[in-house]
């Protein structure tokens, strides 16, 4: 019986159960979900297309629990979130497994505007129409992936920024696994920016020890005309975790979309970007940092497609992996014959710090007209051994000095980010692992 057979298996015992708990716009995209499942058979594996990359498969194998009933699982938030951003002012909510909990700071201080809500909230008010119109439009059900995710979620979080809203503080939803048995959770976030607004979000994942975890997530960003969404994600979850994350954006004419992804500790990670530019002048950055060590393993891939003129991308992912850590990277472009004038640019480099380091890269371009700029490149090395010798000549200990290495390879992925101060505490997260020393928040444990 393959992953797919074992929770379809189980909607079809429970399915009043898990549709009695959700929004009617979930509900309404189960039966194509259903149908797709069926017609995938599997989700994708280990090697498919030739290439190395994390079995999503044999993520999805094991018998995870799924909180149908919606059992309220308690939470020590301050034990388990360390994402350690004491000097960012955010406007936070909690993600507990797979239920949203907004902050009472979010519900007081939310500006005429902006709204961020569960989908069942959503569901009961005037954001019912926001959340029918474009739930299911950026992330297509012929991923299993995101058909599974779509049969088993029960609830997500509704980001909604009205036309011309200006943000001046970010949304943070921070991510927290806590359960006594292994756990499944199927989280769904959706983000609307209508014409003219901006607003940035900061999701942060971390796991409470004690069982394994396995998260399932759906992200989709609309980025209407003259809009902006920064999505910032960063993950610090335990060796137990598995995640398979799948982020899916459409951008409107003169809209701008960032994404950058920070993977500094895990077990086995899939991050899947999907970015439509389907305006003219859209405007996409996407960054990704990966530090991996022990057994970690960890995947990044793109597809950011071109389909109207003059738009432009790039796109920067980095790996450092020491140990028997393992990494892939899998980038694709492509320009559709009627999007010329295009420029999209694409780099991975990579450093292993290990004998025993793994790195698998695939960039890829398919261009369907000449009148481009585009590139695309990929390098795997060691530490610089001559700026080793030469700062170990100066008195620097040669562990210190491998840190300051690795930490400077990362810099212009960290300097890519908007908000100065999340660049500024990334850099200290960056620091701490590099080094070895936690990294606590220091607000959390107050």
């Amino acid at each position: 019986m393959s992953a797919i057979d074992q929770y379809i298996n189980l909607f079809r015992e429970n399915r009043e159960a898990v549709e009695a708990h959700s929004a009617p716009a979930l509900n309404a995209l189960r039966p194509a979900a259903l149908a797709a499942l069926e017609k995938a058979g599997r989700l994708p594996e280990k090697g498919d297309e030739g290439f190395e990359k994390t079995s999503v498969e044999k993520m999805f194998a094991p018998d995870f629990g799924v909180n149908i009933n919606r059992v309220n699982i308690p939470v020590d938030v301050a034990a388990a979130f360390r994402c350690d951003v004491p000097n960012l002012s955010t406007l936070m909510g909690i993600i507990v497994n797979d239920r949203f909990v907004p902050t009472t700071t979010l519900r007081n201080n939310l500006p005429q505007g902006l709204t961020v809500c569960s989908f069942a909230e959503a569901a009961d008010g005037p954001m019912a129409a926001v959340l029918a119109r474009h739930l299911g439009t950026a992330a297509p059900l012929d991923k299993p992936g995101v058909a599974l995710n779509t049969l088993l979620a029960q609830d997500g979080v509704l980001i909604h920024a009205a036309s011309g809203f200006r943000a001046e503080k970010p949304v943070q939803l921070v991510g927290i696994f806590n359960s006594p048995a292994p756990l499944l959770a199927a989280r769904r976030v959706l983000v609307v920016a209508e014409k003219g607004s901006a607003l940035s979000v900061l999701k942060c994942d971390h796991s409470q020890a004690g069982s394994s975890y396995l998260s399932s997530e759906v992200v989709e960003i609309v980025v209407e005309r003259d809009a902006e969404v920064n999505w910032y994600d960063l993950e610090e979850s335990n060796a137990e975790t598995s995640r398979y994350s799948q982020l899916f954006a459409r951008q409107a004419e003169n809209s701008r979309f960032q994404g950058v992804a920070a993977t500094l500790t895990n077990g086995t990670t899939r991050n899947e970007f999907s970015i439509n530019l389907e305006g003219h002048n859209a405007d996409c950055h996407l960054a990704g940092m990966a530090i991996g060590s022990g057994s970690q393993h960890i995947d990044n891939a793109s597809e950011v497609t071109h389909r109207a003129m003059r738009g432009h991308s790039d796109q920067l992912f980095k790996y450092s992996l020491d140990d028997d850590a393992q990494g892939a990277f899998e980038g694709g472009i492509e320009v559709c014959p009627g999007a010329r004038f295009t420029e999209a640019f694409q780099t991975n480099r990579n450093i292993l710090a290990s004998t025993n380091a793994r790195m698998h890269s695939k960039p890829q371009l398919l261009i369907y007209n000449d009148d481009v700029k585009c590139s695309h490149g990929a390098a795997t090395g060691q530490l610089d051994q001559k700026a080793l010798f030469y700062m170990r000549q100066r008195g620097i200990p040669e562990q210190e000095a491998r840190t300051m290495l690795m930490q400077a390879f990362m810099v212009d992925v960290i300097d890519s980010i908007r908000l100065e101060s999340l660049r500024d505490r990334l850099r200290h997260l960056v620091e701490c692992r590099f080094s070895g020393r936690p990294s606590g928040c220091a607000d959390c444990n107050k």
